[in-house]
């Protein structure tokens, strides 16, 4: 059993226990169940940089990368950097993440946030929305067809944004449908955490335009974006190389200055 195995049988029981304690009833009275959402998609098809930055204390690969920063200050300096979005990991266990950390982001910042988690199921998308969440993470390896249509959709119907990540041809092919609005392509194989950008490369020609195409992880330099624009990728998906600076947001900034000029 690989790491992602893992994760996932950990996630769906961690979703029944949550379904226990807090009935769906109680996320849509949430304050923010009804404000308007902002569009990923959008600001990435009309940025320079394309850059989401990632706010990201650990993983299981790299173990602790930043205990020590305020969220509220890594997603404000993010904001001031001119990111197009904020990805905000909030897997307890393995990122050291939780759903606070998304309510506080949304309270701190007016750039789209990313519900970065390994959703199975549509319980998760309804706590995504309730606290405050603009586009929701859907990862192929570890969904079927029907899966990503039902949970798409139901995002959709919620006015979040969907992500969908892939690392493969066989993961892209059973995961086109038009409830996707961005298709992003994992450089890490998270089987086995190895990363390359030639998965980028390989897949970019196979996503049809009408999807914002996402680069995700092993982007440490204005050099690789610059190589994978070529290829039509629009988004840029960055964390560890922000979050092990001693000040995440000056690093965002200095980088999308250092693309763009």
């Amino acid at each position: 059993m690989n790491i992602l195995d893992k994760i996932i049988i950990d996630k769906k029981r961690e979703v029944e226990l949550k379904k226990s304690i807090i009935p769906v009833s109680q996320l849509e009275a949430s304050v923010l169940f009804n404000s308007r959402t902002y569009s990923m998609s959008k600001l990435l098809r009309n940025s320079v940089s394309g850059i989401i930055a990632e706010h990201k204390r650990r993983s299981p690969s790299k173990l602790v990368i930043n205990n020590n920063h305020s969220l509220e200050d890594v997603v404000l300096g993010y904001q001031n950097a001119g990111v197009c979005g904020i990805s905000v990991l909030t897997d307890g266990k393995y990122f050291g993440g939780s759903l606070d950390d998304l309510l506080l982001a949304k309270a701190s910042v007016n750039v789209p946030l990313l519900r970065k988690e390994f959703i199975v199921d549509e319980y998760q998308i309804l706590e995504a929305k309730a606290h405050g969440a603009d586009v929701i993470l859907l990862i192929a390896a570890v969904l079927t067809r029907e899966e990503i249509k039902q949970l798409s959709e139901f995002a959709q119907s919620l006015a979040l944004e969907v992500l969908l990540e892939v690392h493969n041809l066989e993961e892209l092919e059973k995961s086109i449908m038009p409830s996707l609005d961005m298709i992003g392509v994992n450089n890490r194989n998270l089987k086995t955490f190895e990363v390359s950008l030639d998965y980028s490369k390989q897949l970019a020609a196979k996503i049809p335009d009408e999807f914002v195409k996402v680069s995700e992880s092993g982007i440490s330099s204005v050099e690789a974006v610059k190589e994978l624009q070529p290829f039509g990728y629009q988004g840029f998906l960055m964390g560890e190389h922000f979050m092990k600076t001693e000040n995440p947001g000056l690093e965002a900034k200095r980088f999308i200055t250092n693309l763009i000029f």
